[in-house]
């Protein structure tokens, strides 16, 4: 019934607006009528921003399958299934209560109440965005920081184990940097001059998280079978179908259209503007990483073009609505270049495996990306609560001195909560697979066949005429 209400109402508006003329209602009652418009128009966009993050799950799939060899895709597809299915039930369950639960700030660690969305109004508009709204968005969110550590657990990860960690994260650890931030929490209280924090869609609030998550899970499960010699040479492993690895960039980048305007949390003109910004940092995280590693290597590498795209991307995510976009251009190119650096950093001097090198393009370009709305800050994202806050437009040293100690605090609790999940499962259950179901594929020895199953022609029935 308060669907139907919810409709006739934005009809009666709209119908409003469109024929009244002079001689109509007066204006107390024109102006209820736009706000209805508008409520509606704010809840459909966030809904469909919403399902465009949702979608970025089908990109991290293909990404991660066609970046590793061909006897685990069918593993990634599962742990990504999971993460869709265990993250968002995590959430509604316990996830939502602990990031926004009780008043906001009320508590500065985390929050409670409103677990599996007890006492919410999923349908009042009258507010702004309804119950159902606010968790649909917020919950595709949440799995979207979990799935990132999925492919630095590749190819040697126990999947019952990858469960519990996904139910965790979801639960707990994600859910307590919500409330520290977007939640009105720790983070939020804390000032430095003028300066509060700023991260309008993730950058280290989903981002990092995920990539520092990403970074001790793989330090935790140890490298795959031959990755690193016995004389410290590495070897590189490449993916199975470049084709599916960049098709997955394509519907990330995507999805990043719902990611990053979809957090303005309206429909407004702000939305088109962090788009704009969102686009631009993309095709410069291309162009960074790409011109970086060819001028290194000699080669224009497709991965990590790939990646350079990515990691533009998240770049870009914290100060999309602060940044004129020659800023965008300038955080998405350098995020680029951090993404080819920090992966071979964590590859050839800190001997960790990361096969689709989640910790450069989430965590590292996450740390970037947060740390420059400081630098390049011109406009009040809601967050800053003034223009001209970054330091090359005449703030000073506050906001990036806030923006970096929001970083840490997130990187000290995520390193900690990591550590602590994953030596924990070790014990309990163990992290990885043995040699031997390793070396088979855990398409097989973890799901009973193979991901990519090729018919033989020997042995293939012969129809009977």
């Amino acid at each position: 019934m308060k669907r139907k209400l919810l409709v006739a109402a934005a009809g009666i508006a709209g119908g409003f607006l469109l024929f009244a003329g002079p001689a109509g209602a007066d204006g107390h009652d024109g102006e209820a009528a736009a706000q209805v418009v508008q409520a509606v128009m704010d809840n459909l966009w966030v809904f469909i921003a919403g399902v465009l993050v949702f979608l970025m799950q089908a990109g991290f799939a293909m990404l991660e399958s066609g970046l590793t060899r061909s006897k685990n895709v069918g593993n990634i597809m599962a742990k990504n299934l999971a993460d869709a299915a265990i993250g968002i039930m995590a959430f509604f369950l316990v996830g939502y209560g602990i990031a926004y639960g009780g008043d906001s700030g009320s508590n500065d660690w985390f929050g409670w109440g409103s677990f599996a969305l007890s006492g919410v109004d999923l349908f009042d508009i009258s507010g702004g965005l309804s119950g159902a709204t606010d968790f649909f968005f917020q919950s595709v969110f949440a799995a979207t920081a979990v799935t990132i550590a999925s492919g630095a657990l590749a190819e040697r990860t126990k999947f019952s184990t990858y469960l519990i960690f996904s139910l965790l994260t979801t639960a707990i650890i994600y859910p307590v940097v919500v409330h520290w931030t977007w939640g009105g929490g720790l983070i939020a209280q804390i000032t430095i001059g003028d300066a509060v924090y700023s991260d309008f869609a993730g950058s280290t609030i989903v981002h990092s998280v995920g990539g520092w998550l990403a970074l001790v899970g793989a330090f935790m499960v140890g490298p795959r079978i031959g990755k690193y010699g016995a004389d410290g040479s590495v070897r590189t492993i490449p993916g199975h179908n470049i084709t599916l690895a960049i098709l997955g960039v394509f519907i990330l980048w995507f999805g990043w259209f719902g990611f990053n305007p979809g957090s303005e949390l309206a429909a407004d003109n702000w939305v088109m503007f962090v788009a704009l910004n969102t686009a631009l940092a993309a095709c410069a995280g291309v162009i960074g990483a790409t011109a970086f590693n060819w001028l290194r290597t000699g080669k224009p590498d497709v991965p990590i073009a790939g990646n350079g795209a990515l990691g533009g991307l998240v770049g870009i995510t914290a100060g999309c609505g602060t940044m004129t976009p020659w800023g965008s251009v300038v955080t998405g190119l350098v995020a680029g270049v951090v993404v080819v650096a920090a992966a071979g950093f964590v590859d050839r001097k800190m001997k960790i495996d990361d096969p689709v090198g989640a910790f450069a393009v989430h965590g590292a370009c996450g740390i970037w990306g947060t740390l420059a709305i400081g630098l390049f800050a011109k406009y009040d994202d809601a967050f800053l609560g003034r223009d001209d806050a970054g330091l090359f437009y005449g703030g000073g040293l506050d906001q990036l001195g806030m923006q970096a100690v929001m970083v840490l605090i997130v990187a000290a609790w995520t390193i900690v909560t990591g550590f602590i999940l994953f030596a924990a499962l070790k014990s309990l259950m163990g992290l990885r697979v043995s040699a031997e179901e390793e070396t088979a594929g855990l398409d097989v020895s973890e799901h009973g066949g193979p991901g990519l199953a090729f018919e033989d022609p020997a042995t293939e029935a012969t129809p009977s005429l």
